[in-house]
């Protein structure tokens, strides 16, 4: 083995201190290298990284240890996926040997398992759908016989409790199965496939056992009255599904189909999550082409135009297979009116008509969303700043879920309880479940429409109910009050997504932006249409939130089946990103900073430039020779305080001290099959192999490739040589040491690497850029920052 050193020059950064959120004390930080051994960043001029560090000096040396959480950090408890193919002999033999017929089955293949995504997540879907309609109307039901019992008799508390103990009830039982079974099933999901998408390894995030707890938690938390939607679960039911079909086994069952064994990789397993993700979209809102749109923009981070035909085929099955479903359940087989898990109506296209001067009206409702959203981001981020220091035991959690769940019930009975806006009972189109309590015989108490309901039944009164069935003291309430609950749900440990609560925030300030319009103005005027100011306030408020723009337009044309509002909704997400991007960044962008997860986005940052590979790099480097001693590959392995993915493979020039030169590039997954088979010099030579290893072994192993800690290697075995010539990719990518930081970058993002080998101008190894190398670097407040690695 050979360890690669050289000096580097650091006078330009000054020793930094982090100061920790609890303000306790002051840490001092220092950077890895590959080799063991450790410098600090501009502790010196000229460091010589070869020097011997006492761990008085460097207490990062040893195990580094656990500090709280700090936004200025990045976690390197995650880990990079591998994107780009290891073409090693063993592949390329492969590739050779399949014939043109061979491709075109594979690609059949594809197109069958993005079907069966697509089949499987509409199922999913309609169980959903149905589970939280039974047990919220149930709920709701018995909550209203227990009303109208008490408004008549006095007791009204007892309602109240009831309704507040079947809340709490339903989302400890969903809370209690997110924190104790399975945490990485909590919230919308979209933020951890967003990862995953963009080459983060996110710990179980596309498991079976996910799966199941974000459905069954789903279904708690909207049933028990949380504000939160059933969207965000939604996508992330269909990236687990597309990356457990596309596999053709399943590994926490350990059963194994023994079928689409080629996509067993990265590489493809990433495109069809792509396509679970759209497929989720398109189940939630009917929208195929708007799933598409959306794991395009928000989603994928890679794409090619074969991929978008297969999506759009998955997003299609997944529409059709609810519908089918939902109808069949309905008894209404013939009719595939509903256009997906969360039916916003079908606008009257009569009514639809808008003229050229409302324009500016939608763009300055776009403002207003792009400041309300920006608003819900800074709160529900220092919240999710208090979870993160204080919150965080699972019991402390589920308690929090169940008191949410309380003061929502506690809220909403309070509002429909001292609310006068009483309408005539046949204004009502879309209310399942009308209140009387004080209101006069033939009445309904309107707060109620609101609060009394499923979240997606109250965006669509709000959309559908004609004019005058509310009045402005009770959209202006239910908005406020509203808004502070979705804000304080969002992030809680159960299962739920933010895109209805923000589309029901929006549309009861936007139907309250056009009643005020209709009373400022005389005449009866077209523009003054509420439930087209709510449509607009909807999709202020949602791109105020989550910043999304093409997508979410598509989205809401498709779902409300009008595309005469296609181009003011453009308008008023873009003025939503625009204002709120001023601000702060999206929702889903302030989470994946606060779990310090090192997301590459997609350009470098634009005053970087003057940094260069040698500046950002890892060094030195741990290599191994061509043909390699098995002790030594087993203590490099074995090393936990550095824990590398990938290794430079060198040629050692004979009789020289000078360091190898670059032939190759071997991963640690790779190694661990090859010591667990035995592939040494001397069992070949003496023929004790049963067979040639084959791709095939690789595969079967993957994605969990057992801990270098299971491999027994006994003492003989660690003499042994090993040849890594067939399984070393011979051609990986490599960057002189000069090289700027954006053109590294540039390299990196769009090819997807896991490790960029870093060489001078012989091919010497110098160093190795990983992702967390170019993470690092981000725009602050004070122009180019650098963040620390820690575990957090």
């Amino acid at each position: 083995m050979a360890n690669i050193t050289k000096k580097v020059s650091w006078s330009g950064r000054g020793e930094e201190r982090t100061p920790l959120l609890n303000g306790s004390e002051e840490v001092r930080y220092s950077r890895q290298s590959s080799g063991g051994s450790v410098f600090h960043i501009g502790r010196l001029s000229t460091v010589d990284l070869d020097e011997d560090i006492t761990p008085e000096e460097d207490p990062v040396r040893s195990k580094p240890k656990e500090i709280p959480h700090n936004e200025k950090l990045l976690s390197l408890k995650y880990e990079s996926l591998d994107y780009d193919n290891s073409e090693n002999q063993l592949f390329l033999e492969e590739e050779r040997r399949m014939s043109h017929m061979s491709f075109r089955c594979l690609e059949i293949s594809r197109w069958v398992i993005c079907g069966l995504i697509g089949f499987l997540t509409g199922l999913i879907a309609c169980f959903i759908d149905i589970a939280v309609e039974y047990l919220a109307g149930v709920k709701y039901d018995l909550v209203k016989e227990n009303i109208e019992k008490f408004t008549e008799v006095g007791g009204l508390s007892i309602s109240l409790i009831l309704w507040a103990v079947l809340n709490s009830a339903f989302v400890m039982v969903g809370a209690l199965a997110v924190a104790f079974f399975e945490p990485v099933a909590a919230g919308s999901g979209i933020p951890q496939i967003k990862c995953y998408l963009n080459g983060v390894k996110v710990p179980r995030v596309v498991r079976l056992k996910t799966l199941l707890v974000k459905v069954f938690g789903v279904i708690c938390s909207v049933a028990g009255g949380l504000a939160v939607g059933k969207e965000g679960p939604m996508i992330h039911s269909g990236a687990v599904v597309a990356a457990g079909v596309s596999q053709g086994r399943s590994t926490s069952l350990k059963r194994d189909f023994k079928i689409f064994e080629y996509f067993r990789r990265d590489t493809e397993k990433r495109d069809f999550v792509s396509a679970g993700a759209a497929a989720g979209v398109s189940a939630a809102f009917g929208a195929p082409v708007g799933g598409v749109l959306f794991s395009l923009e928000e989603g994928a981070s890679f794409w090619n135009q074969m991929l978008t035909w297969r999506i759009f085929f998955a997003s299609m099955v997944s529409t059709f297979t609810l519908n089918f479903f939902l109808s069949i359940y309905h008894k209404k087989p013939g009719e595939l009116s509903s256009p997906g898990l969360i039916n916003f109506g079908r606008f009257d296209m009569d009514n639809v008509q808008y003229s050229l001067y409302e324009i500016p009206l939608f763009i300055i409702m776009g403002a207003i969303g792009g400041v309300l959203g920006a608003l819900f981001n800074v709160l529900n981020y220092w919240l999710t700043i208090f979870r993160i220091r204080y919150m965080h035991r699972p019991c402390l959690q589920v308690m929090e879920a169940m008191l949410v769940a309380a003061v929502t019930a506690t809220v909403s009975f309070a509002m429909i309880y001292f609310s006068n806006d009483c309408q005539p009972l046949e204004t009502v189109t879309s209310e399942d479940y009308p209140l009387q309590l004080f209101c006069a015989d033939g009445e309904y108490n309107a707060m109620a429409t609101a609060f009394f309901n499923t979240p997606e039944r109250s965006v669509r009164s709000l959309f559908h109910n004609p004019p005058g069935t509310y009045n402005p003291l009770t959209l202006g309430l239910f908005t406020l009050t509203y808004f502070f609950l979705a804000c304080w749900t969002y992030g809680l440990t159960v299962s739920a997504g933010v895109f209805i609560p923000s589309l029901l925030i929006g549309a009861a300030w936007g139907r309250l932006f056009g009643l005020l319009l209709s009373l400022m103005t005389t005449g009866k005027l077209v523009w003054a249409d509420p439930g087209k100011y709510a449509l607009m306030g909807a999709a202020a408020q949602l791109g105020g939130i989550v910043r999304m723009t093409l997508s979410l337009t598509v989205i809401l044309v498709e779902a409300t089946g009008n595309v005469t509002y296609g181009l003011p909704i453009m308008l008023v997400l873009l003025t939503a990103k625009i204002v709120g991007d001023y601000f702060i960044e999206g929702l889903y962008d302030v989470h994946i900073k606060l779990q310090s997860v090192p997301f590459l986005h997609w350009e470098a940052p634009a005053t970087s430039h003057w940094l260069t590979a040698r500046e950002v790099m890892s060094s030195p480097v741990t290599c191994f020779n061509r043909v390699e001693k098995v002790g030594t590959i087993v203590d490099v392995l074995s090393n936990t305080s550095t824990n590398h993915n990938g290794f430079p493979v060198i040629i050692q020039a004979a009789a020289s001290e000078e360091p190898g030169k670059l032939c190759g590039l071997i991963l640690r997954s790779q190694l661990i099959v090859l010591l667990k088979h035995k592939v040494f010099v001397e069992r070949a030579r003496s023929r004790l192999s049963q067979r040639k290893l084959q791709l095939k072994d690789f595969r079967d192993a993957y994605p969990r490739f057992p801990p270098i800690q299971s491999i027994h290697v006994s003492q003989d075995e660690r003499e042994c040589m090993m040849d890594l010539t067939e399984f070393m990719n011979p051609t990986p990518y490599t960057v002189p040491q000069e090289t700027s930081l954006p053109r590294v970058f540039k390299l990196f993002r769009p090819l997807g690497l896991r490790h960029l080998v870093v060489v001078d101008d012989e091919n010497r190894v110098v160093g190795l850029v990983t992702r967390k190398d170019l993470a690092r670097y981000h725009l602050g407040k004070h122009g180019l920052e650098e963040l620390h690695l820690a575990h957090t």
